[in-house]
């Protein structure tokens, strides 16, 4: 038997979607960090699905939070933007799992309605969501979590996972104020930042974007999502900066 975990907070947006995708699997377990929209009404509504409210304490942390409160040792780990397609749960269901194995999901990335296929972190974009908790679990990094699989065999699924992000330029600055922030955070004391390096690391992510992974054929959004790769990029250094010079006033 497989849990099916998602991390939520002010979901309402897209949650009712990603549940309804999930109705062939017997426990969803929606771990709310603070919703103040209706995405625990939306969770509650449906009969497979069971609701935990908790704190938010980083996101690889918090989905081993989820994870260590299913009812299943199998985690299928689904983020609130995202859709398991109709083949990818089929395909989930039908398989013999083993516990040295972890599952890659072959996730689609979708903006404007348009499926991009340029751009880094947006395609390709593989990620091991189907894991026996027993085996392993994630990392516990603030951001850009991701399951521990070095010791493990990785066995990548067919199906889609189709993920829709950003939905307006107000979810696009919300997150990256979230993810910039956390990324300071989680790298204070670790790495070196300042102004030129936060404005060095900002340009070589946009030239990566849109020339080395080819974001200058993704039209509109490809510039779009090339810049705003772009500006998290030196919004974070620049906060890592920010936190390291306050730390040095201090010590």
């Amino acid at each position: 038997m497989i849990s099916v975990t998602i991390l939520a907070k002010n979901s309402s947006e897209t949650l009712k979607e990603t549940i309804n995708a999930l109705k062939p699997f017997s426990e969803v377990l929606v771990f709310d960090t603070g919703s103040e929209d209706r995405t625990k009404e939306i969770a509650k509504s449906f009969p497979n699905v069971r609701l935990i409210e908790g704190d938010f304490i980083g996101f690889g942390k918090t989905h081993n939070l989820a994870s260590s409160n299913a009812k299943h040792e199998w985690i299928l780990s689904i983020d609130s933007d995202e859709v398991v397609s109709e083949e990818l749960a089929n395909e989930i269901l039908s398989l013999k799992l083993d516990k040295d194995c972890v599952y890659t999901l072959d996730r689609h990335n979708y903006f404007n309605g348009k499926r991009m296929k340029w751009c880094s972190g947006w395609y390709p974009d593989p990620v091991v969501r189907l894991y026996h908790r027993e085996s392993t679990k994630f990392t516990d990094d603030d951001v850009h979590e991701k399951v521990i699989s070095d010791h493990l065999k990785v066995i990548a699924l067919r199906g889609a996972l189709l993920h829709t992000p950003y939905r307006s330029m107000e979810s696009f600055l919300a997150k990256m104020q979230l993810y910039s922030t956390l990324f300071a955070k989680q790298n204070k004391g670790k790495k070196s930042s300042s102004l030129g390096k936060a404005l060095l690391h900002g340009c070589s992510a946009f030239f990566k974007n849109y020339f080395l992974k080819r974001g200058i054929f993704g039209g509109k959004e490809g510039f779009i999502i090339s810049l705003y790769n772009a500006h998290t990029t030196y919004y974070k250094y620049l906060k890592l900066a920010e936190l390291s010079y306050d730390q040095s006033r201090h010590d």
